[in-house]
């Protein structure tokens, strides 16, 4: 069974989300803070008429912020429950099928990573993390995220 998935990078790791969830990918250029939001909802942003909320995926693994701060954005754009959110991520690279199954993580990964990862997909010469965007929105928990 071949599974379509976007190919995006974060913090210098391969990452893959399934596309089912996918609407789009955007560049985000405007987004609006939400007070007393948790760090990592960098706000909202309005796209094609309507908001999205925006999330700093960097913030939700529990990494280190990048050292300035980009004026426009790569998102890519999911539908949760009827809810829209734009997932920021360093780069996008691809979307394609891959047949390989997700495997366990057998590497020694972070906290945060740890939390967002579904497994380990095979794309010929190298792995994917897939991450479950689901996660990646509920963030890190407070202790950990300080």
């Amino acid at each position: 069974m071949r599974t379509l998935y976007l190919i995006a990078e974060l913090d210098g790791q391969r990452i893959a989300l399934d596309a089912a969830h996918i609407d789009s990918v955007v560049h985000v250029a405007h987004v609006t803070p939400v007070p007393l939001a948790p760090r990592h909802l960098l706000g909202l942003a309005a796209l094609r008429s309507r908001v999205i909320t925006v999330i700093d995926c960097r913030a939700a693994l529990a990494l280190d912020p990048v050292a300035a701060e980009a004026a426009v954005r790569t998102a890519v754009v999911i539908d949760v429950d009827g809810h829209q959110y734009g997932l920021v991520v360093d780069r996008v690279e691809d979307v394609r099928e891959i047949s390989a199954v997700p495997s366990p993580v057998r590497a020694r990964l972070g906290a945060g990573w740890n939390r967002a990862a579904q497994g380990m997909i095979d794309d010929g010469d190298s792995s994917l993390l897939l991450l479950d965007p689901v996660r990646l929105i509920a963030g890190a928990p407070q202790a950990e995220a300080a």
